[in-house]
Order: structure tokens, then C-alpha cells, then sequence
């Protein structure tokens, strides 16, 4: 079984902002499935929903602590679960990433994102998957941190609509085949 785990900020106030955007590629393919996100066993520290795409179980996870300590939640999902972390899919925003873009990829460092970071330290390991989406660079000198909290104009909510769909299909398509799913972000176009 795989392990999907979409980054977020739990709190309402930051539903729909840039750095909740793995989590609503979580919401979506529970969506696509009829699953139902719910509370996780008492010793998994996430919200939790089992999907199966064509005969690959996957277990889609939502961490309940705040995006920049989602170590400790994913490795005890990791944990309960008994999986290995090379069965791990962690989503996240990435600033550095072209804005619509999607990059799939095994390893690699944090690449300063601080949940990443969190789990790499939390599993003493960096050999997971990521699905990057892009969410653009701030403006001007405006600071990172509050770029990423903030939400979407109009018009990029109408294009991250779509790639968050987009994202789903790559997952799909990663619980059959990685090596396909990793050419299909890579080809995905605004």
C-alpha cells in the first residue's frame, strides 16, 4: 500500500491559501473515490481515507498539526501502518517551482520547505516521493512565509482548480506506474 500525504495548515483560516494546495489534492481524489476523510487511529496524529485505484490500495493522509511540524504525523502514519518511506507520497506548494507547474520526484533535499524538512528529520530519511505544485514566487520583497499564506486572485484560483485535478490524475497514475506518472507532471502544461 502507498502512503498520499497532502501538507496543509488544519486551521480554517487557511483553507484555499497557497500552501494548502496538497491538501486539497488530498480532498480531491477522496472526492473521485466516494472516500470519506476522517480521524485516523488513535496513534496516527492525521485525518485518513483508503482509496483503491484499479487493485492499488492507497491510503490518503492529512496531518492535523501545522504544515512545518508534519514530521512527527506522517512518520506515525509510517509507523502504524508499517510501510516503508519509499512508499511515501508527500504533496506540497513549492515557491520555486514555475507557477501551474507539477514536479514528481523520488529523494532530494527540503529544498527549504520546512514540512519537508520536518519529515525528512522525523524519518531520518529523504527517500520519499514528492509531487511539487507550483504556486509562483512573491512579488517584489514581499516575505515568503506570508506569500504562501495568502490566497489566490481569481484567476489563479480558476487555474489551480485545474491543476489540482491534474495532480490527482498524476497520483493515479503513480499507484500503477511512477515512471509514466513522473514523464505526465513533467509534460503538464498551464
Amino acid at each position: 500500500m502507498k502512503v498520499i500525504v497532502g501538507l496543509r495548515n488544519p486551521e480554517s483560516a487557511y483553507a484555499g491559501t497557497r500552501h494548502n494546495v496538497g491538501a486539497e489534492v488530498i480532498e480531491a481524489l477522496a472526492d473521485r473515490y466516494g472516500a470519506r476523510i476522517k480521524r485516523g487511529p488513535l496513534r496516527v496524529r492525521a485525518d485518513v481515507a483508503q482509496i483503491d485505484v484499479t487493485g492499488n490500495k492507497a491510503l490518503l493522509a492529512l496531518p492535523r498539526v501545522n504544515m512545518n511540524i508534519s514530521g512527527p504525523p506522517v512518520s506515525s502514519v509510517v509507523a502504524y501502518y508499517k510501510i516503508d518511506a519509499t512508499d511515501l507520497l508527500i504533496i506540497h506548494d513549492d515557491i520555486d517551482l514555475p507557477y501551474a507547474k507539477l514536479r514528481l520526484h523520488e529523494g532530494r533535499g527540503a529544498g527549504g520547505h520546512n514540512g519537508v524538512k520536518s519529515i525528512m528529520t522525523a524519518l531520518g530519511s529523504r527517500d520519499f516521493w514528492r509531487l511539487k505544485i507550483g504556486v509562483g514566487r512573491p512579488p517584489g520583497r514581499m516575505d515568503p512565509a506570508a506569500f504562501v499564506l495568502k490566497r489566490f486572485s481569481k484567476a489563479e484560483r480558476e487555474e489551480m482548480d485545474i491543476l489540482v485535478q491534474d495532480a490527482a490524475d498524476v497520483i493515479e497514475t503513480f499507484l500503477i506506474d511512477s515512471d509514466r506518472a513522473i514523464q505526465q507532471a513533467g509534460v503538464r502544461q498551464p
